[in-house]
């Protein structure tokens, strides 16, 4: 037996994919940290290139990933159980680790349960098999991210159990609310916290404010479901991301603690019955070792650490930060999308134009993602930079400083 044939068949649709302009570029690899040093923030090294790079599109928001107190807890949970679990959480895979990470999230968060999962797609994927039947109907936002759209297909519900409403349009919402056939007995309503390519959030109080009224409409009533991974420990006055910063809570939150928090892993929190059935039903969860303990101490830690004064203080220098790369983009006269979270997209809306300026920013020993048609509308074309709270005011004035000049010379 050989794969030669499904080999060209794949090297063909691999062709069309670079062809369409949709084709992932070859992964750097990181093969060095250099600590920060004088006024500058830490710096990254890349195979095969001598410079230092600064990381302007990483999701390590408060940059907590080699903070000694979590590199600890990690090497004391592993030196006292080993580096993998070596079974499923049912076939006694679970440590006292996972249990205080899911009793310490779930209080974060302000909900009475949570479980753990090995990525937040994975948290989204498996609480969509646990909840859904085969009357639910789900409706999300257009620009909800790929791991709530998978999980809204692998439901297996057929598309008249769907909706999906314009983009934090609360109009369009309520249409696709009224659409919901009277026979459906719940509805999931959907939605990012804070959307990862725009760096703007869901109106999470006008949100829960308007299912709250269709709640009586069907025997389960509404449930609404916030994917906050890219809010929760850097959004809102103490860090408990976009429910915070809007003054309301959905009913489920879901989360990651790759982000912010630094480490790896995702979760669900929400109601005793609902993370019970996560538990029974979620093949995400059932059928896949989960954590390491390493991961789980880290993360504890690091939650610990954004309930402390020293989380604060990050958080407000995140925001600090946040807001003099905003207000240097303002001074150029460049275009953003407002609002105060830390991912800045700089509008292009021209692909050329942005291929140029990314790779001007690597010459320069900046790292950051480019977004082009056909993954973005024509039009649209973006840079995200994302601020991290190891950015120092030297670094984010050297970046604007740089952004003159690329802009200058285009």
């Amino acid at each position: 037996m050989s794969t030669d044939r499904v080999d060209i068949s794949l090297a063909q649709e691999i062709n069309q994919l670079k062809e369409e302009g949709r084709a992932k570029p070859p992964e750097r690899i990181i093969t060095g940290y250099v600590p920060p040093k004088g006024d500058l923030g830490p710096r990254y090294r890349l195979a095969g290139n001598d410079k230092d790079f600064i990381r302007m599109n990483s999701n390590s928001y408060l940059s907590l990933s080699n903070h000694p107190d979590l590199v600890k807890s990690a090497d004391q949970a592993t030196r006292e159980f080993g580096v993998g679990p070596g079974a499923v959480r049912f076939i006694d895979g679970t440590f006292v680790h996972h249990i205080r990470l899911e009793k310490r999230i779930a209080e974060f968060v302000k909900k009475p349960a949570a479980k753990i999962f090995n990525s937040a797609y994975t948290s989204n994927c498996g609480l969509a098999l646990a909840i859904s039947n085969k009357k639910t109907h789900w409706i999300g936002d257009q620009l909800n991210h790929n791991s709530i759209i998978r999980a809204m297909r692998i439901t297996n519900i057929p598309s008249t159990h769907k909706g999906i409403f314009k983009h934090n349009d609360m109009t369009d919402l309520r249409r696709c609310l009224d659409a919901v056939s009277p026979d459906m007995e719940r509805v999931v309503v959907v939605f990012d916290g804070i959307f990862s390519m725009r760096g703007d959030y869901a109106p999470i109080n006008e949100i829960v404010a308007i299912c709250s009224e269709y709640q009586d409409r069907f025997k389960d009533g509404v449930i609404t479901v916030v994917d906050d991974s890219h809010g929760i420990g850097a959004y809102g006055d103490n860090g408990r991301g976009t429910p915070e910063y809007a003054g309301a809570w959905p009913d489920v939150v879901v989360g990651t603690f790759g982000k912010a928090f630094g480490v790896n892993g995702g979760f669900i929190a929400a109601s005793p019955a609902i993370i019970e059935a996560v538990r029974q039903k979620a093949d995400t969860y059932i059928y896949t070792n989960p954590l390491s303990v390493a991961d789980c101490a880290a993360a504890v830690t690091a939650i610990d650490i954004c309930d402390s004064d020293q989380g604060l203080a990050l958080l407000h220098h995140l925001k600090e930060r946040t807001a003099q790369f905003r207000q240097g983009l303002d001074g150029l006269g460049l275009e953003s999308i407002p609002g105060p979270h830390p991912v800045v997209p700089l509008m292009v809306r021209d692909t050329g134009k942005t291929h140029h300026l990314v790779h001007s920013l690597f010459d320069h020993g900046v790292l950051v993602v480019g977004l082009t048609f056909p993954v973005v509308p024509k039009g649209d074309e973006t840079i995200r930079f994302q601020v991290n709270a190891c950015h120092t005011e030297a670094d984010i004035n050297n970046i604007i400083d740089l952004l003159q000049k690329i802009f200058l010379s285009v």
